[in-house]
Parts: structure tokens; C-alpha cells; sequence
């Protein structure tokens, strides 16, 4: 699984050819509180239920709040044969911190 920090997120998803899915693996309230503009809420509870659902030919970006739920779906879906994963490092704080800093914290 690929680490990329939120700038290097932005010139990924600014240049990729095929967008990657931003799964964001948080809880609802954590996810209705804020989001990256365009992310799935699929919190990490549900991953294992949910996998059947995902396919593993797409390239997916796993947010959650500081990057420790998201590097743990991707540690399952890794064993699961996807292949094509990204963590977001520090997680919505980082992405809050560095790329939108009106975006509400927690």
C-alpha cells in the first residue's frame, strides 16, 4: 500500500488518468462532520462485509481521521488481493491542516 501526505495526494489525483475512489473509512458522525468533497463513507467495521462490493482492478485512496483506521483496511484489503491502495498519511487532520484549512477539525 502506497503512503502519500495530502499534497502529494492533490498532484496524484490532479494528474491520474483514472480517478482513484476516496474511501473514507470513518465512522457516519466522523464522516458527517467533514469530508473530502467526493469521498464514500464505508467505515472500517464494514470493510470486511463490504469487500465484495469494492473491485480490486480500482485504485482507492483510504481516509480516516489520523490514518491509523484507514492503514488497517488497507492491511485487510491488502490480504484480500487488492492491490491498487493509497493512505492518505495523517489522515482528514493532515488533509485539514495542509489542503483545506477552513475545513472543521476534530
Amino acid at each position: 500500500m502506497r503512503q502519500l501526505t495530502p499534497t502529494q495526494l492533490i498532484q496524484h489525483l490532479q494528474t491520474a488518468t483514472v480517478k482513484p475512489v476516496l474511501l473514507d473509512v470513518r465512522e457516519p458522525s466522523e464522516f458527517a462532520f467533514c469530508a473530502i468533497e467526493g469521498a464514500i463513507n464505508m467505515p472500517l467495521a464494514h470493510i470486511p462485509d463490504s469487500a465484495n462490493n469494492l473491485d480490486p482492478e480500482q485504485e482507492y485512496v483510504l481516509i480516516c481521521h489520523h490514518g491509523v483506521r484507514s492503514q488497517r483496511a488497507g492491511a485487510f484489503l491488502t490480504a484480500q488481493g487488492f492491490e491498487k491502495l493509497i493512505n492518505l498519511v495523517g489522515g482528514i487532520e493532515a488533509w485539514a491542516c495542509d489542503i483545506a484549512p477552513d475545513m472543521p477539525r476534530y
